[in-house]
């Protein structure tokens, strides 16, 4: 197995690992909770509008936040995640969040260029050169506009890729530091 395999895999669980570490060295503040959830809730945005888009595996999606970088859903990720860091007021753990994230997510972005490459050949080439593996371009890509694929976010996309769970989660999460700054403020 490959580190790229083996990042995939564990890229989800692992994030329960980085959870509890989280909540256990908390120290939130009202500031730190409302500047998190500012970048959280762009993160939680920048998400669902990219699963209104996404038809996994079936097309190569150009439209919407795939206009301006390859990776939408990984990019709304790493802003959820360090939105509920900066939440929980431990500068620290902002850092490791974001070493975590690199030393994963990366590997996974590149994996999935390499399925994308293959199933969408030299529509890809074309995509990748112009859009942005993760830092996002200001101006759309609008090759998929021309040829048609381009469209509007789909809530049933939305749903179907049960995309509501991050929000869910993400609830859970402020609720639990919010409720760890109530019992310090006591």
């Amino acid at each position: 197995m490959t580190f790229r395999q083996f990042a995939q895999r564990i890229r989800v669980p692992a994030g329960f690992v980085l959870a509890p570490l989280l909540f256990i060295s908390a120290r939130p503040t009202a500031a730190t909770l409302a500047a998190g959830a500012f970048v959280a809730v762009i993160g939680l945005a920048i998400r669902g509008w990219a699963s209104g888009h996404l038809k996994k595996m079936e097309e190569l999606t150009t439209s919407g936040p795939y206009a301006h970088t390859r990776n939408p859903l990984y990019l709304g990720t790493f802003l959820l995640g360090v939105g509920v860091a900066v939440g929980g007021g431990t500068l620290w753990f902002i850092g490791l969040f974001a070493a975590f994230y690199l030393v994963i997510y990366v590997p996974v972005m590149l994996a999935e260029a390499e399925t994308m490459r293959s199933l969408f050949a030299q529509d890809y080439e074309r995509y990748s050169k112009a859009v942005p593996l993760f830092a996002p371009r200001f101006t759309p890509y609008r090759e998929g506009y021309r040829s048609g694929k381009g469209r509007g976010f789909d809530l049933g996309l939305y749903l179907q890729h049960r995309e509501y769970r991050a929000a869910i989660g993400f609830v859970v999460a402020y609720g639990l530091l919010a409720a760890k700054l109530v019992i310090a403020l006591g």
